[in-house]
C-alpha cells in the first residue's frame, strides 16, 4: 500500500557522488572478459561433453546459462558499451543463441516499461503476477487462483525460463523481428542438438530437465525479490513522483556480500540498479553503500532485507490475495 512519505528531489546530489567516485563509468574491458569467459566455458564443456556426469553437466550448464542471462541484461542496459546498437548486437549470442530469448522483447518489457514505470500496473506488467495479487486493487478476481495461490505462485517459479522463451517468440514474431527469430531458433540445433547427438538419450534428457528446472528457479527466486511486496502506485501517482522517489519506494535491495551479489547477478542491489540502470553490476555494491548513507542523511526509507526475509514478505502479501 502507498504511504504519505514525501521524498525530497535530491537525486542530483546522490548522482554527483556516485559519478565523482567513477562508479557510472562503463566497463568495456571487464564486460568483454566476462563475455569471452562464458563463450570459452561453453567450448570447453561441449568439447568434453561425453566425460560429464549428466547431473553435473546440467548443473554446470545452468551456471553458464545464468551468467548469460545476467550478461545479456547488463549489455542491454549499456553498462559495457555506450552505443545502443552495438550493445543490442552483442547481446544476441547470449540472449538469442544461448537462451533462445529475444533481446528486443526484454529491452521493451524491461528497459522501457519496467524501469520507467516500476510497480505502476498500467505500464509495468511484472507487478501483475498471479492476476495482480501483489497490487492493491487486484485482489481475489479469480476463484481458482485464490484457492491454489501458494501452489500456483511458488510452483510457477520452476517454469520461468520456458515462459520467457514463449514470450520471446510471441513478441519477436508479432514485431516481425524475423532475423532475431532465426537467431533464437539456432539455439536448438547448436546447443541441444549437439547434446542429444553426443550423449545417450536419457543422459541428454536428464541434462535438459535439470537445466530447465534449476535455471527457472534460480532466475525466479532472484527476480521476485526485486519489487514484489513493495509499494505499488497507479499511473497518476507515478507520473507525479520524482525519479528518486518512484525507484526507491518500489524496489527492495538485499543484504549480503560478494556471494549474494554473484548469486543474484547484481539484482540484489535493486534500488541502486533502478536509480542507476547504466551503472555496471561490478560497481553496485559500492553504490549501495553510498545510497544507504545518502538515505540515512536525508531520512529516506531504504527498503532492505535478507533474501529469506524477502520471501517471507512476499508470501505474506500473497496471503492477502
Amino acid at each position: 500500500m502507498s504511504t504519505k512519505t514525501q521524498y525530497p528531489d535530491v537525486f542530483d546530489e546522490l548522482k554527483k557522488q556516485v559519478k565523482d567516485a567513477g562508479l557510472l563509468k562503463r566497463v568495456p574491458i571487464r564486460g568483454s572478459v566476462e563475455m569471452i569467459a562464458i563463450l570459452v566455458s561453453f567450448v570447453v564443456v561441449y568439447s568434453t561433453i561425453t566425460l560429464w556426469n549428466p547431473v553435473l553437466l546440467g548443473l554446470f550448464m545452468t551456471v553458464l546459462f545464468t551468467r548469460a542471462v545476467f550478461v545479456s541484461h547488463d549489455i542491454l542496459h549499456t553498462q559495457y558499451f555506450k552505443n545502443k546498437s552495438l550493445s543490442m548486437k552483442l547481446s544476441y549470442p547470449f540472449s538469442a543463441i544461448i537462451l533462445s530469448n529475444s533481446s528486443s522483447w526484454w529491452d521493451f518489457k524491461h528497459n522501457v516499461n519496467h524501469h520507467t514505470w516500476c510497480n505502476v500496473p498500467q505500464k509495468d506488467e511484472d507487478i501483475l503476477a498471479l492476476d495482480g495479487a501483489f497490487t492493491p486493487n487486484h485482489k481475489g478476481n479469480n476463484a481458482f487462483y485464490r484457492s491454489f495461490k501458494y501452489l500456483i505462485f511458488w510452483g510457477s517459479m520452476f517454469f520461468m525460463y520456458p515462459a520467457f522463451i514463449v514470450q520471446s517468440y510471441n513478441f519477436a514474431i508479432k514485431k516481425k523481428n524475423y532475423g532475431e527469430v532465426v537467431l533464437m531458433l539456432m539455439h536448438w540445433p547448436i546447443l541441444w542438438g549437439f547434446v542429444f547427438y553426443s550423449l545417450p538419450f536419457w543422459d541428454a534428457v536428464i541434462t535438459f530437465s535439470i537445466l530447465y528446472t534449476v535455471l527457472s528457479a534460480w532466475l525466479a527466486f532472484g527476480f521476485i525479490t526485486n519489487h514484489l511486496g513493495c509499494e505499488v502506485f497507479d499511473y497518476e501517482e507515478g507520473k507525479n513522483m520524482s525519479w528518486l522517489e518512484l525507484q526507491m519506494r518500489t524496489s527492495r535491495s538485499l543484504k549480503g556480500g560478494a556471494f549474494v551479489h554473484w548469486l543474484y547477478g547484481g539484482l540484489n542491489t535493486q534500488i541502486e540498479h533502478h536509480l542507476f540502470p547504466k551503472a555496471p553490476r561490478f560497481n553496485l555494491l559500492k553504490v549501495q553503500k553510498m545510497t544507504r548513507e545518502f538515505a540515512k542523511k536525508h531520512n529516506l526509507k531504504y527498503f532492505e532485507s535478507t533474501p529469506i526475509q524477502a520471501y517471507v514478505q512476499i508470501n505474506k502479501v500473497l496471503g492477502k490475495y
